[in-house]
């Protein structure tokens, strides 16, 4: 797709252009990307090979292997093969088969040997008999049937038709208008689906779910039918005045937004869309490729993404907290050591004071050689309890000894000081993350916490889809799936967002919803025990579901 690459670039590509490509290498990424990058209106024409996604069909032939790696859905070789190689593998495939058939039959000529030697060689005789025999002859290949009867033309391919919708944005959507094959010609209109003039006088019919703050009731009149408001009612309600349609709106019966059942059918608001009850489901409903093969949705209107609930940890008022940092045998060590170093700067004093009294007949038990202080032994466990909380004390000068055990004194009650600062600080820092969910890892990790989601929601779709992905390298949503889908869902998942948040604030237990109910649901919670966690980024994002096929979807989109 060069050409069209360059046409982007150059600006050929433009608002009133109109490009159309036929090309069989054409890939579903990169028509997209083209798609998306021009402003004009995008038709590829190309070949459709219907074998490609059926691994079962594909694998089982009479005549000819192929390799196990094209038939492994997983290994995607067969959807990165280039479609000369297809024909190639095909046309060695089909010629093969013809030399089989020739040999069965018994009805080979023998070819002539080739000398390089001779300017003549003399022609094969089994030519027309061999073009005679691919031509009868029909095998399933790579790329699907091949019979070319005696036309020598396959009436079995077929090609489809895909187009882009006229908008002046760049969130264009590509869908197959038709497709034609030499039997029944198109299929089809090439003719886009369109609205003249809005929507005036046009009236819809609207399924909706209660969800705070998307849809909520409102004050209702005794008599009068029941009014809702909300975000996803907002946005209804200025579509409404811009396009100029009016609407009639209900609840959903089973209170579920929509998900496949196993007999293949849907339930909830996309279930009334396929059945037509309703044309279009507005609340907060997500886009997510399910949905979007039996649904049309418009644009995202908000991000989404999937938060944690949970009720806020009840602060543990400890008055013993101060002691933490050091164990009860530091504490215990330090207390020993307060008077044991008193004892010994008593001791040293009063040794002191015998010297000096003996030389210079001082009077007994007064301190000499500028000792201050009564000397008595509360005088000197008083000052080695004022020197370790760094609150001072009678100044103490005397001997040698007795400097270098209040010095080293002084050392320790440093080095102590400076540890228990530090600890403090870790303890009160390890303290308030302790036990903290602030993601899917941590909740998967723990033990204490039970947590699910609303049965047969999007959100339960979602951990299903990743949890039971084989190629899913983060094993956290196969431990959360586990513990979601435990009894079908009927142990920790619940029946309805509001029972989800009702169990949250009792908790202990975690709901896994969407992040922006979440939010409303902690900001307008009276008694502020709930908090909500979790990763904002966002893959997908809430939508105004319609019927498949719906001619508003522009409309709605464009707006």
């Amino acid at each position: 797709m060069r050409a069209g690459s360059e046409a982007v670039e150059t600006n050929l590509a433009s608002k009133d252009s109109h490009w159309v490509f036929v090309n069989e290498e054409i890939s579903d990424t990169e028509i997209l990307e083209l798609t998306h990058s021009a402003l004009g209106r995008m038709t590829v024409i190309r070949q459709i090979f219907p074998l490609w996604r059926d691994s079962s069909t594909r694998c089982m032939r009479r005549n000819h292997r192929i390799s196990s790696l094209l038939c492994d859905p997983q290994e995607g070789y067969m959807q990165n093969l280039e479609v000369s190689n297809l024909y190639l593998y095909d046309s060695v495939l089909m010629l093969a088969n013809a030399f089989y058939r020739k040999l069965e039959d018994r009805k080979w000529h023998s070819m002539a040997s080739l000398n390089c030697i001779r300017k003549s060689t003399k022609p094969w005789n089994g030519g027309w008999s061999m073009l005679e025999t691919i031509q009868k002859g029909n095998v399933t290949g790579l790329t699907g049937m091949m019979d070319f009867k005696d036309s020598g033309i396959n009436s079995h391919v077929q090609f489809e038709i895909l187009g882009s919708s006229f908008s002046e944005t760049f969130g264009k959507d590509i869908k197959r208008l038709a497709t034609w094959d030499s039997v029944h010609g198109l299929n089809g209109s090439l003719k886009e689906s369109r609205i003249e003039n809005g929507m005036q006088g046009v009236t819809v019919k609207v399924v909706t779910l209660l969800e705070d703050p998307f849809v909520m009731v409102a004050e209702n009149i005794l008599g009068q039918p029941k009014t809702y408001k909300g975000f996803s009612i907002d946005v209804l309600d200025a579509l409404a005045k811009i396009l100029g349609f009016k609407y009639e709106i209900y609840q959903v019966s089973d209170s579920k937004y929509g998900s496949q059942l196993p007999n293949g059918s849907w339930n909830g608001m996309i279930g009334d869309l396929i059945n037509k009850r309703a044309d279009l489901a507005v609340s907060a409903i997500t886009i997510t490729p399910e949905r979007e093969n039996v649904v049309d949705f418009s644009k995202r209107y908000l991000d989404y993404s999937v938060g944690i609930l949970l009720r806020k940890p009840e602060e543990k008022i400890n008055i013993f907290s101060l002691f933490a940092p050091f164990d009860l045998a530091v504490w215990a060590c330090i207390a020993a050591a307060i008077p044991v170093v008193g004892v010994l700067i008593f001791l040293l004093n009063r040794l002191q004071a015998l010297r000096s009294s003996a030389t210079q007949n001082a009077p007994q038990g007064q301190p000499a050689n500028g000792v201050v202080g009564s000397g008595s032994l509360q005088s000197a466990v008083w000052i080695v309890y004022g020197a370790f909380v760094h609150q001072g004390g009678d100044s103490v000068i005397g001997s040698v000894a007795l400097r270098i055990v209040m010095g080293s004194w002084w050392l320790f009650t440093l080095i102590v000081c400076s540890s228990y600062t530090a600890n403090l600080a870790a303890y009160l820092t390890v303290s308030r993350m302790d036990h903290a969910i602030r993601s899917f890892q941590d909740l998967a990790r723990q033990m204490e916490v039970d947590y699910g989601t609303v049965r047969d929601s999007a959100v339960y779709d979602y951990f299903r889809n990743k949890g039971t992905n084989p190629l899913e390298q983060d094993s956290t949503y196969a431990e959360l799936w586990r513990t979601l889908s435990r009894n079908n869902g009927q142990d920790f998942s619940v029946s309805s967002p509001s029972e989800g948040i009702r169990k949250a604030k009792k908790g202990p237990y975690a709901f896994l919803w969407d992040l922006a109910v979440l939010e409303y649901a902690a900001l307008t919670d009276d008694d502020c025990t709930i908090t909500v966690s979790g990763n904002r980024f966002s893959s997908k994002g809430y939508g105004i579901a319609m019927q498949h096929g719906s001619p508003y979807r522009d409309l709605f989109s464009q707006k």
